[in-house]
């Protein structure tokens, strides 16, 4: 993790509070952005995510899904955990707390949309800072790679009707055209393009040449991401300064069902007996959530200047210190996780036999 993404809530607070001053100072600016839509696509924003997507979507080697049988048990408990739970409890806590603990104290008119911006935020699983939690645990990179491809696969087909069936039964209603259109602009094609353009540079230039352009586009995937929250909290500033608290209680949920989800993941494994360096990134990507695709789905869904959009955009706010924290859980209970009778990682079968007979590092 470079000194800037290591940083990166710093960046993420200083983007909200010039978001903030810049919808006040400027906007006749900001009002012609949100109107250049398309079929209720904001189409500057929408450029901005696909700056954000792709070349996440790029790092992506999908004919590694071939291995996803060799951690079975890590990747069950992970789909378990992603496409059964975490959605789900989501939408409970969503109901509990901001329909119900925190409803007195929040705009009346924005209570459903911040539920339903809850929802999609928890429906979508990370698909890249997931490379770097898995790094700083030493977790298993095939397994890592597998899942991640596989979420990938899964959300083409089940991000719109979880979301659908889960708003459905918030009662609020669903734009099944619009929601369909997200998934479309912001799954298919951008997986479609990254894998092209990863093909294609591979075929000239090899691995180097992949990693020289993922490199060079890096800065400009934050960039485009501290730009997206410029933009959204130039339309949510009044609402913010007027009542700030809205931040706070929109992150109680999200907290609860991080670490909620992370540690049932964790368990989960241990009580399988999966090795250490797959639970830690299973419990990780468990926990995590694609909040590049979360905030363009709830733009599109919702309007920018939506409660949907601005608790999607809290996601943002404590996705990297929340995860650096469950990070450290981890790696402080891996002796705990292992006198439960886990397989050792240098038995995986992502190993193989080098010469002489001794193992190594698939």
């Amino acid at each position: 993790m470079s000194r800037f993404e290591r940083y990166l809530t710093v960046w993420v607070v200083l983007c909200i509070a010039a978001g903030i001053l810049l919808g006040k100072l400027m906007p006749g600016l900001f009002q012609a952005i949100a109107s250049a839509e398309v079929a209720q696509v904001n189409l500057p924003v929408a450029v901005l995510i696909w700056l954000m997507i792709v070349p996440m979507l790029a790092k992506i080697d999908f004919a590694q899904l071939h291995r996803v049988k060799e951690h079975w048990r890590g990747i069950g408990v992970t789909l378990f955990v992603n496409w059964a739970v975490k959605p789900f409890s989501m939408a409970l806590l969503g109901w509990i707390f901001i329909g119900h603990l925190f409803r007195a104290i929040l705009p009346a008119g924005q209570i459903d949309s911040y539920i339903a911006g809850l929802v999609i935020l928890a429906a979508a699983p990370c698909t890249a800072m997931v490379f770097v939690w898995s790094q700083l645990t030493n977790g298993e990179p095939h397994f890592t790679l597998s899942q991640v491809a596989l979420n990938d696969v899964l959300m083409i087909f089940a991000f719109a009707p979880i979301v659908g069936l889960l708003l459905g039964l918030a009662a609020i209603t669903v734009p099944w055209q619009t929601l369909l259109l997200s998934v479309v602009l912001y799954i298919v094609i951008p997986v479609l393009f990254a894998q092209i353009v990863r093909r294609s540079v591979l075929a000239r230039a090899g691995e180097p040449g992949l990693h020289r352009l993922l490199t060079f586009l890096q800065p400009l995937t934050l960039a485009a991401l501290l730009a997206t929250l410029v933009v959204l909290f130039a339309f949510q500033g009044p609402q913010i300064l007027a009542q700030p608290l809205v931040i706070v209680l929109l992150a109680v949920p999200i907290l609860i069902q991080v670490y909620f989800n992370a540690g049932l993941g964790y368990l989960l494994n241990r009580a399988l007996g999966e090795a250490h360096c797959v639970a830690a990134p299973s419990a990780l990507i468990g926990a995590s959530n694609f909040f590049e695709l979360a905030v363009a789905t709830a733009i599109s869904l919702f309007g920018i200047t939506s409660g949907a959009a601005l608790a999607t955009v809290v996601g943002v706010l404590v996705e990297v210190p929340v995860m650096l924290s469950v990070v450290w859980i981890v790696n402080r209970s891996r002796g705990w996780y292992e006198r439960g009778g886990s397989v050792p990682c240098g038995t995986l079968p992502a190993d193989r036999t080098g010469p002489g007979g001794s193992r190594e590092r698939a």
